[in-house]
């Protein structure tokens, strides 16, 4: 699917495409097959729009996304009725568990960096076991402080070595949206995909919320509940806010700078 076909909503000026989870990896691998490089992937939540909308300078990095999909269910409700749309609600674990499962039948390569070397040691030891065929050229976890130059130098190095096709990168947002966007012109890989905690909980070291609480769109309570030093601020502020924005905006009192 062409990238001028994709709906796309701005959500208090954020953009929002509306696809579902094997339209993403469908367009994936289309960029994957043709060769195409360069392009990066923002799994959006609600703490991701409320940050393009406070700060100018993250919106235009969330806009110089190729795709930007609906992590979170109240993101994909919003930017659906924007356009009269079908919500369709792409989670960062679901997106790295598809592409994961067609690497290892079409032989794409991944790249893991963020997240703790436990995380990281735990999360490739379960894909391989999964996916025994899916190539992993290699995985880094950097420290938690902020990198010099040299150092982050030395990080691009050993990714563009390792020659993968997939650059996963688990920072949180907004910090790995912001890394990737600002070293996305010395990044010789073909796609890089921001999804925060999806390691955590692929790795089994976070237990994801069962269905039933997904698909009512109440994931952020489990989270809170789970996670509460981790995940308050996004949850008990900036969750209410989105909501309330997104209400006004869709009724058309408030309108918002795009």
């Amino acid at each position: 699917m062409p990238i001028c076909n994709i709906p796309c909503a701005r959500v208090l000026g954020v953009p929002v495409h509306v696809l579902g989870l094997q339209e993403v990896v469908h367009v994936i691998e289309g960029w994957l097959q043709n060769g195409a490089g360069g392009r990066w992937i923002a799994v959006t939540s609600s703490h991701g729009i409320m940050e393009g909308f406070k700060h100018r300078e993250f919106r235009q990095v969330l806009e110089s996304a190729a795709l930007s999909v609906p992590d979170g269910k109240w993101t994909a409700r919003a930017a659906a009725a924007r356009l009269s749309l079908e919500p369709r609600q792409v989670r960062g674990a679901d997106l790295m568990w598809e592409l994961c499962g067609l690497a290892n039948q079409r032989g794409y390569s991944s790249y893991f960096f963020g997240d703790t070397p436990e995380v990281l040691e735990q999360l490739t030891a379960r894909l391989r076991g999964k996916f025994p065929n899916m190539p992993i050229a290699g995985a880094y976890s950097p420290p938690f402080r902020p990198l010099s130059e040299e150092e982050n130098d030395e990080i691009i190095w050993r990714i563009n070595d390792a020659k993968p096709h997939v650059l996963w990168v688990f920072l949180g947002l907004p910090k790995q949206e912001r890394w990737i966007f600002a070293n996305r012109h010395k990044l010789h890989v073909p796609i890089v995909i921001a999804v925060g905690a999806a390691a955590k909980f692929l790795s089994g070291n976070v237990a994801p919320a069962p269905r039933w609480i997904r698909e009512h769109g109440f994931e952020w309570l489990w989270r809170l509940i789970r996670e509460p030093r981790r995940c308050w601020r996004r949850s008990m502020l900036y969750g209410p806010q989105f909501a309330l924005y997104a209400v006004l905006e869709l009724s058309g009192v408030l309108k918002f700078e795009s």
